[in-house]
């Protein structure tokens, strides 16, 4: 029986990471970075301005600050934006990213 390759998380958070600045323009278009900060409206919610969702374009962690919803990587940022698992999150961002979603 073939065996399923395991998926590096971990890896593609990295890689994800070190494009956080175009991620975030892409996926909260209508926001602006403050520092480290990208601030944004939360598309999941009726959000009239930016200012309680904001994701740390250093370590890719992420919350909505009136809702509590959060989250630790950009992976869980594209699950929770694009309401999808964590798996096909991790996989559409390698693919993005044109890196290996698999362990080595």
């Amino acid at each position: 029986m073939p065996v399923t390759p395991s998926i590096d998380f971990a890896r593609i958070a990295r890689t994800a990471l070190i494009h956080s600045d175009s991620l975030c323009r892409r996926w909260l278009p209508g926001g602006y970075q403050d520092g480290r900060e990208w601030i944004a409206r939360n598309p999941r919610r009726t959000d009239r301005r930016p200012g309680s969702f904001k994701v740390n374009l250093s370590t890719g962690r992420w919350a909505d600050f009136a809702t509590g919803d959060k989250g630790g990587d950009l992976v869980g940022l594209a699950a929770y934006i694009f309401r999808m698992p964590q798996k096909d999150a991790a996989l559409r961002i390698a693919e993005m990213l044109r890196v290996s979603p698999y362990d080595s």
